[in-house]
């Protein structure tokens, strides 16, 4: 019964309330009070320019090749995040200005458009004189390779949760024509309820238009087809690498470095030569599943022949598995992080580099315009920022502040004209500024000759504009000079218009 309902039997619906809301109600929208706080929102979203100051930052929680991570607090919102922050002169020494600047790419890919909450996804990147920063999500739970480490090996089930969480991650990438090429227990961080995301996008590449053919990844997790060099390949790469990974999960070794050996080239020759022998005591299930994604060749590797993740989840041992439940984080995971600990090693053990590496390395004006572009605010996610800590107070307390104002503006006014011939008065808005392009808001006085425009601001000196008016009552309309015009509601029920005369 579910496979007979189609998958599109909604739309006709949805497009027939778009279509509705495109219309007079979009009209009313920016006519309202909510359109106007909605340009300042826009207006403050668009002229972020971030430094250090816009954040608390915490300890050390994660070092890598050209940098360091660190918890951080962002001082307008108190929204946690992770920073990573890679040192330019450590970037320069290694030669790795362009792997940095793929990072941000990469980032900006999966960040951008709809949220897949199984990706460390950027919300903020900007540069100091001599930091890269990346503002990432906070995954607080410490990462697979170390809770392996601390809990030992998972079972089938155990490993099952994880393996079809990161498989969803893997298909938001694929879909963006991202290959991921460094997937490990150490690259997948849990959060705090204990879900998981794929981190560290340094060494994903874009295979929209060319594929990649460079050998790079982690050794024991790297595809044959990664290894052999001059060889293209595409998101074939990662269902390999996701086969090693889960290999390790349930063993607590890659399947292709025996006897703890730690020889690179002895690991990528097996990897190349190697057929891995399961243990019996995995399900045959399981048994399947490995086998189809540890295949050599490509085109008899699992989610290779053209169906992707798709052909993943169709496989006996994912069956029971509801992959809508996964996507909204509906299963429990089989290890909740500890409460109020950092999941990681000790500041002590991460360690800190040595200033003295990149002593001679100077910083020039070429050096510091390759990164000119490298600010970025990824605005769905800002938006959720806002929306989620600071929306509604700040809200409220201008709405406070605006209404106080008008109230106490109208009873000076209503004060003024007690006994004067003046017929209504209240707010308008008018286009106004050098080409009578932006909405002002601006108190009018219609009085039987004349209409007055008078300043919001009560206690700064007033500029009055005032414009000749006649009245035409068989329309009951009054004509005026004045133009572009939309009225508020007045203090009384007759309905005006101003239009050209």
């Amino acid at each position: 019964m579910r496979n007979e309902v189609p998958i599109n039997l909604f739309e006709p619906y949805i497009e027939e309330i778009f279509n509705h809301l495109r219309g007079e109600p979009f009209k009313k929208f920016l006519e309202s009070e909510k359109y106007i706080r909605f340009c300042q929102w826009k207006n403050l979203e668009l002229n972020i320019q971030l430094t250090m100051n816009d954040f608390s930052v915490h300890r050390i929680i994660g070092r890598g090749g050209f940098g360091e991570v660190y918890g951080c607090r962002k001082a307008d919102t108190g929204k946690m995040y992770a920073m990573k922050c890679l040192d330019k002169k450590r970037i320069k020494m290694k030669q790795g200005e362009t792997l940095a600047l793929n990072e941000r790419i990469m980032l900006s890919l999966v960040s951008t458009g709809v949220d897949c909450p199984f990706i460390v996804c950027m919300t903020y990147a900007f540069h100091t004189p001599d930091k890269l920063c990346f503002i990432l999500d906070l995954m607080n739970g410490g990462d697979l390779h170390y809770h392996l480490s601390q809990h030992g090996v998972f079972n089938e089930p155990e490993m099952k949760f994880y393996a079809a969480e990161v498989i969803l991650g893997l298909e938001h990438m694929h879909r963006r024509f991202i290959v991921y090429r460094d997937l490990k227990p150490a690259n997948i961080l849990l959060d705090e309820h204990g879900h998981v995301r794929i981190s560290d996008l340094g060494l994903a590449c874009d295979f929209s238009k060319k594929k990649p053919h460079a050998s790079v990844g982690t050794h024991g997790y790297m595809a044959p087809e990664v290894l052999s060099k001059g060889t293209a390949y595409d998101s074939s790469a990662d269902w390999f690498s996701f086969g090693c990974m889960l290999y390790k999960l349930l063993k607590g070794h890659s399947p292709f470095r025996q006897h703890k050996t730690k020889d690179k080239h002895e690991i990528d020759r097996m990897t190349l030569t190697m057929n891995v022998e399961l243990p019996e005591a995995f399900s045959r299930e399981l048994r399947s599943l490995l086998e189809g994604l540890l295949q050599r060749d490509v085109n008899n590797r699992l989610g290779c022949h053209g169906g992707g993740a798709d052909e993943l989840k169709e496989h006996p041992f994912f069956s029971g598995i509801d992959w809508q439940q996964v996507y909204l984080q509906k299963y429990t995971p089989p290890l909740i992080p500890p409460r109020g600990e950092v999941n990681a090693a000790d500041a002590f053990d991460i360690g800190s580099f040595d200033e003295e590496d990149t002593k001679g390395i100077k910083l020039t004006d070429a050096d510091q315009d390759l990164y000119k572009n490298f600010p970025l605010v990824i605005s769905e996610r800002w938006q959720a920022e806002v929306a989620e800590t600071v929306f509604e107070t700040i809200n409220n307390e201008a709405d406070k502040m605006e209404n106080k104002k008008k109230a106490k503006q109208k009873l000076r006014f209503d004060a003024d004209e007690k006994g004067s011939d003046c017929i209504l008065h209240g707010y308008i808005k008018k286009l106004g500024g050098p080409f009578a392009s932006a909405w002002q808001t601006r108190y009018a006085k219609l009085y039987p000759n004349r209409l007055e425009l008078h300043p919001e601001s009560t206690t700064k000196p007033e500029l009055v504009f005032l414009d000749q008016v006649r009245f035409e009552n068989s329309q009951k309309k009054i004509l005026s000079r004045l133009h572009n015009c939309c009225i508020e509601p007045f203090r009384v029920s007759t309905l005006l218009s101003l239009i050209n005369e």
